[in-house]
């Protein structure tokens, strides 16, 4: 295992960033926090890393006690990664740098990667307040599912909604990435017909409400 490195300051600024501060480490925890997820999961989700750039990251985060590693029982019984309480604690430091990085969505690169669960912060962020419940999602580049309200689990997962969503919420990618952005509200989004809202659940009723 890689000696850990430090900036050897006394500040907790600098410690943090000794514990997620390398290149790809805040990543991982983007995929982490939909719940476990395998190697080859995270490896595909993640275009750009290498195999071993991921391994060794994955190792750091065990050992700074942001992750577990865990054998999943039969059939699937293959190995997953999780974040520990440690690790989904710092939900509110990528949605706050997400915030701060919005603003550089404005002009999708042709080289930009994309997949449809990467939207699933900054939406749930621009959710908050309106309800509580389960919301599919469903974009051009796919489907993911977010969970409003308190939650000890995964604030969020790739596909479709694991049982009966309180919402669906259908819309394209542009309103998506303008919503994570700031520069519309979801009220105002649902208003001018940018997000359609399906479902007849309180949360769907409470959403299509003026």
């Amino acid at each position: 295992m890689s000696p850990r490195r430090s900036y050897d300051q006394y500040c907790s600024a600098a410690r943090a960033l000794d514990a997620v501060g390398d290149r790809w480490t805040l990543l991982i925890v983007r995929e982490l926090l939909a719940g476990p997820r395998r190697y080859t999961d995270l490896h595909a989700d993640l275009p750009g890393v290498s195999t071993d750039v991921l391994a060794s990251r994955l190792k750091d985060m065990e050992r700074d006690g942001l992750t577990t590693r865990r054998r999943m029982p039969p059939p699937g019984a293959v190995y997953v990664y999780e974040l520990t309480g440690r690790g989904r604690a710092l939900l509110p430091v990528l949605q706050a740098l997400g915030e701060w990085g919005a603003p550089l969505l404005a002009d999708r690169r042709a080289t930009d990667a994309v997949r449809a669960h990467w939207f699933a912060l900054p939406l749930l962020r621009s959710l908050e307040g309106l309800g509580e419940g389960l919301v599919q999602v469903c974009l051009d580049e796919g489907e993911f599912h977010v969970r409003l309200g308190d939650t000890d689990g995964p604030v969020y997962g790739e596909g479709p909604a694991p049982g009966e969503p309180d919402a669906r919420l259908v819309l394209d990618t542009g309103t998506c990435a303008e919503l994570g952005r700031g520069g519309l509200t979801v009220r105002d989004a649902i208003r001018d017909g940018r997000v359609v809202v399906q479902g007849e659940a309180p949360l769907a009723k409470s959403l299509r409400t003026p």
